[in-house]
C-alpha cells in the first residue's frame, strides 16, 4: 500500500490532522493499536479554545459542537471560602466552549468514514521506518499478517506511551520534564453541574475543580496523592470531600449520586525537542504533556496540527519545505507558552508537600492580587482562552 501520509493515533490530534489533510485532497491511512470502541470510551478533558473550534469548522466536524456545546464566557477562583470571577470575555473579547473530548473524536470519527478514508484500528506492533531519509515507510501486523506502507510522511499523534517519539535515536531528541507530587480523583456522574461556569478551587485541604460535560454530566475532580487508590474513595467520601473544598453556596447547591466513572491522574509537565526528525512529526501527547489545570492538553494537539496542516499543504500545492522546516520551532514556541500557564495555574492553586506556611501565602497574594489587578486578571484570560496561532 502506498499513501501521502501515514498518521499514527486515532486520538483527536491525529483525526483531525487527517480530516484537515482530506479536505485538502491530500491521502491519508490512520493506523491505531486499540480498537474503534476503547477510543471513545476514554473520558478526557472538555474545554475548547476557539482556535480549536475553528479547526474542526475547517474540518468539516463541528456541527454537533455547535448545536451542544456550551460556551463559557468566564470561570470561578474559590478561595478564602468566596468566589471570585474571572471574565474572559469581558477581559478579552473570547470565549471558551465547554464539549467532551469523547464528542470531538466521535464526530472526527464520523467525519473520516463519510468521506471513505482509511483508518486501521487494531494495528499491533506499528513501526515507523527510514524517516530520516526521502522513503519512509511504516509497518504493522494486522490479523497475524505485517503490511507495509510507503509514504512520504509520518505523523506521529500516537500519545505519551506511543511509538512515534521512541522511535527516535536518544541522541537526537531533549526531553524536559516535572513530575507534580500529587494527583487528582475524577469522578463522572449524571448529575447537573454546580455551577453553570467552572470552579477552580483553592482550599486548605486540597484544589479541587468543578466542570462538566453537558447540562445534566458533570466532571468533578479533588486533589489526592499519588499513594491513594479508588478503591479507597467511595462516591460518598469524594462527594464529602468535594463540599469541604467549596464555598458554601456551592456545597449546600451540589446535586450528588452514583458515578460512573472514577479515576486517579498523575500530573506531569513534559516537553520532547525538536518535534520534526527528518520526515516523522510528532504531534500532540506524543511530544508534551501539560498538567490539566490550564485545560491545554487537546488544544496543544489541535494548534499543533494547525501547523502540521500547514505544512504539508504547502509542501503539495507549492512544492516547498519551508512550512516543514519551520513546524517544530513555531508548534514548540507555542507550547511553552501553555506549559508555562498550565505550571502557573498548577502551582497558584494546589497544595504542595514542602509548600508549608510559606507558600500559602504566596498563593494567597498571587490569588488576591489577581483579582485586583485588572492587569493581572486580562493576563490569565489571555492565556485560558488561547494564544494566537
Amino acid at each position: 500500500m502506498r499513501t501521502q501520509v501515514v498518521i499514527i493515533g486515532a486520538g483527536p490530534a491525529g483525526l483531525l490532522l487527517g480530516q484537515l489533510l482530506a479536505r485538502a485532497g491530500i491521502e491519508t491511512v490512520i493506523l491505531e493499536r486499540a480498537s474503534s470502541e476503547y477510543v471513545l470510551g476514554r473520558v478526557r478533558a472538555g474545554v475548547l479554545e476557539q482556535g480549536a473550534v475553528r479547526l474542526l469548522d475547517e474540518a468539516g466536524a463541528a456541527s454537533r459542537l455547535h448545536r451542544e456545546g456550551l460556551p463559557h464566557d468566564g470561570f470561578s477562583l474559590a478561595f478564602d471560602g468566596r468566589d471570585h470571577r474571572i471574565d474572559l470575555f469581558g477581559l478579552t473579547g473570547s470565549r471558551v466552549t465547554v464539549y467532551g473530548q469523547t464528542e470531538v473524536t466521535r464526530d472526527l470519527m464520523e467525519a473520516r468514514d463519510a468521506i471513505g478514508a482509511v483508518s486501521i484500528y487494531e494495528a499491533a506492533n506499528v513501526q515507523p521506518q527510514d524517516f530520516d531519509g526521502e522513503n519512509p515507510f511504516v509497518t504493522y501486523e494486522k490479523d497475524g499478517v505485517t503490511h507495509r506502507i510507503d509514504c512520504d510522511f509520518i505523523a506521529g499523534c500516537d500519545g505519551f506511551h506511543g511509538v512515534s517519539r521512541k522511535s527516535v535515536p536518544q541522541d537526537a531528541i531533549r526531553e524536559f520534564e516535572r513530575v507534580y507530587p500529587f494527583g487528582w480523583l475524577g469522578l463522572l456522574a449524571e448529575v447537573p453541574p454546580v455551577s453553570h461556569e467552572l470552579i477552580y478551587a483553592n482550599h486548605p485541604r486540597g484544589f479541587a475543580l468543578c466542570s462538566m460535560r453537558s447540562a445534566t454530566r458533570s466532571r468533578y475532580y479533588v486533589q489526592c496523592t499519588l499513594e491513594d487508590r479508588v478503591e479507597a474513595w467511595s462516591d460518598d467520601r469524594f462527594w464529602d470531600e468535594l463540599r469541604r473544598r467549596l464555598p458554601v453556596a456551592h456545597a449546600e447547591a451540589l446535586v450528588t449520586g452514583p458515578s460512573f466513572e472514577k479515576s486517579i491522574a498523575p500530573l506531569r509537565s513534559f516537553v520532547a525537542e525538536p518535534m520534526r526528525f527528518g520526515r516523522l512529526f510528532l504531534a500532540g501527547d506524543a511530544a508534551h504533556i501539560v498538567p490539566p489545570t490550564g485545560a491545554k492538553g487537546l488544544n496543544l494537539a489541535a494548534s499543533d496540527v494547525h501547523y502540521l496542516s500547514d505544512a504539508l499543504r504547502e509542501f503539495y500545492t507549492e512544492k516547498s519545505m519551508a512550512g516543514i522546516d519551520a513546524y517544530s520551532a513555531r508548534a514548540l514556541a507555542r507550547v511553552w507558552k501553555a506549559v508555562r500557564f498550565s505550571w502557573s495555574m498548577t502551582t497558584m492553586l494546589h497544595r504542595f508537600p514542602d509548600g508549608g506556611a510559606f507558600g500559602q501565602r504566596i498563593q494567597e497574594a498571587e490569588l488576591d492580587y489577581l483579582i485586583h489587578s485588572r492587569a493581572a486578571a486580562t493576563a490569565l484570560a489571555e492565556n485560558y482562552v488561547g494564544l494566537p496561532y
